[in-house]
């Protein structure tokens, strides 16, 4: 499965972990712990799990403006020439779908000597030729100094990895606690998931069917007039606004029309950005499609 991972992201090597949250974590704890003075820099966005790695390093912490590379120059350039420098960020970004302008952050890191450290979580198996992500689709895989990912959700399993040089792999392999004191994903799911990942990298049908489908719910809420959250990717965030009445619609849908969606709130959103998030599959039909788009707009 690591060699299959690897090969995904056209790097020496993978480590496996029992999920994504705990490979963002135990990943960016060891480098900021073990790497002497480094400095780690934070999209303003980035996942909890990553906010958490970083918090336990005990590294130092500066955080960047969410997608803006020129606040990211600035804040490289104030730094020691000298410090180890890790520029940790998403592709995509779960809450409101947006994908950073990975080429440009890739320059400025690479400018300033710095490693990358990308979470594709939310784009693996879904973007690229062979479902690499948007590193893939981008062309830009071989830039980056770490990719991590999740055999959840678009791999239908459970797990999460990192990819990158085989002595990285190594280095995190013996000193994240993450890795050394918990239990091994059991073979079954390993299996499930190679299979998964094996059959994405040959198969566009499902990323296709997916596309279309995404495709196909926003128009469909366009017409009906609900606003969403304007975005390139697989995510359509519907803004509510209002934590009690987000909660409220998604137990509406689950009772009275047997949809489930998640209603997200604050600590997960800051207070008055509160949503539904929807995200089509390729399994997702087109009746399911306008069922939903009839329970939003009775």
């Amino acid at each position: 499965l690591e060699a299959e991972l690897a090969d995904l992201h056209g790097k020496e090597a993978a480590l496996l972990f029992t999920s994504g949250y705990v490979s963002n974590w135990a990943a960016l704890s060891t480098l900021g712990s073990r790497l002497a003075d480094a400095v780690i820099l934070s999209d303003a966005a980035n996942h909890a799990s990553m906010i958490e790695g970083i918090r336990h390093s005990r590294a130092r912490k500066v955080i960047w403006k969410h997608n803006d590379p020129e606040d990211l120059d600035r804040k490289l350039a104030a730094l020691p020439a000298n410090a180890p420098k890790i520029v940790a960020f998403e592709s995509v970004y779960s809450m409101d779908g947006d994908i950073c302008p990975m080429a440009e952050i890739v320059e400025v890191a690479e400018r300033h000597g710095a490693m990358t450290y990308l979470d594709e979580v939310h784009a693996v198996g879904l973007y690229g030729p062979r479902g690499g992500g948007i590193a893939e689709a981008r062309g830009l895989a071989d830039r980056i100094t770490l990719i991590e990912g999740t055999l959840g959700k678009a791999y239908g399993c459970m797990g999460g990895y990192v990819s990158g040089s085989r002595a990285l792999c190594d280095f995190i392999r013996s000193f994240a606690s993450g890795f050394i004191f918990t239990t091994a994903l059991p073979p079954a799911v390993a299996a499930a998931a190679q299979a998964s990942i094996a059959h994405l990298k040959v198969s566009e049908a499902e990323r296709r069917k997916q596309r279309r489908q995404v495709a196909r719910l926003r128009a469909a809420l366009d017409r009906q007039g609900i606003p969403h959250l304007a975005n390139d990717s697989h995510i359509i965030p519907v803004m509510i606004k209002d934590p009690v009445k987000c909660r409220m619609l998604a137990d509406i849908l689950m009772r009275d029309w047997g949809i489930y969606v998640q209603p997200i709130n604050y600590p997960t959103v800051p207070k008055g950005t509160e949503r539904l998030r929807f995200t089509p599959g390729p399994l997702h039909s087109d009746a399911d499609i306008d069922h939903l788009v009839e329970a939003l707009t009775v």
